[in-house]
């Protein structure tokens, strides 16, 4: 029987280079989005009113406390 696919069988030295080169530009998208999460919840964190000021809240405290906020706030102008 005849192959089917694009033609030419590739080497096995040009599939572990482009495995290589798709794993590393995936770990890049990923370093990067993390970064920008980590920005974006930085940025949150300024704007939350907080007690103690050098604790830094996790993640999840962070969203966390965000949504608390943020439902205060709209209770608080219901009842304005």
């Amino acid at each position: 029987k005849a192959r089917r696919g694009r033609g030419k069988v590739r080497s096995e030295g040009l599939l572990s280079k482009q495995k290589r080169s798709r794993r590393m530009k995936a770990n890049d998208r990923e370093r990067n989005r993390m970064h920008h999460l980590n920005s974006a919840l930085d940025a949150l964190r300024s704007v939350l009113p907080t007690f103690p000021d050098d604790a830094k809240l996790t993640k999840i405290e962070t969203l966390r406390f965000a949504h608390n906020y943020i439902w205060a706030l709209t209770q608080s102008l219901r009842l304005a």
